[in-house]
């Protein structure tokens, strides 16, 4: 009998879990658990739930402890839901030492919310993160896949202007 919790994933979702561990050996299918989170939460709108987590824990046959230590442990993985645009900010060393803090003091005065928060119209949720690996170029941020760079208040008002954020 199956618990009626149990959550199934997608075919689709399956056939590129599927795709992706061919990388590996047959024998580890496991290592294909970064990106069959990341596909998983996608389709999910952008975060995983404990019900997900064990689906894919069952289809790559390891135990949900680890699928829980990677999700809870990698910021890329979201737990609760999120903006359209989460926006992560670099606050280490380099980017502190180049305003950081200035631009997520700016960040939560334009946006209205502090870390770890969403803005009412479910656009933006801010996100502090130990490094981003481009601190050739502090401060940055990372939205979707692009990565901001030398950030000002004015450059990051510019940068939620067009991801549409008139305010």
């Amino acid at each position: 009998m199956t618990n009626p919790t149990t959550i199934q994933l997608s075919a689709a979702v399956c056939e590129r879990i599927d795709q992706w561990i061919l990388r590996y050996p047959a024998e580890q299918k496991r290592s294909g658990v970064f990106e069959a989170l990341r596909l998983v939460q996608e389709e999910n709108g952008g975060s995983l739930t404990v019900p997900l987590m064990d689906a894919v824990a069952d289809y790559l046959a390891m135990p949900k402890i680890a699928v829980y230590e990677i999700a809870t442990f990698y910021t890329m993985y979201h737990l609760n839901p999120v903006g359209r645009h989460v926006i992560y900010l670099c606050t280490n060393i380099s980017c502190m030492l180049n305003g950081s803090e200035n631009i997520l003091e700016h960040l939560k005065k334009r946006l209205g919310i502090t870390l770890n928060e969403t803005t009412a119209d479910g656009q933006f949720t801010l996100k502090e993160v130990e490094c981003l690996g481009a601190c050739v170029a502090p401060p940055v941020c990372q939205i979707g896949k692009r990565y901001y760079e030398h950030l000002t208040p004015e450059k990051i008002d510019q940068v939620l202007q067009e991801l549409g954020n008139g305010k």
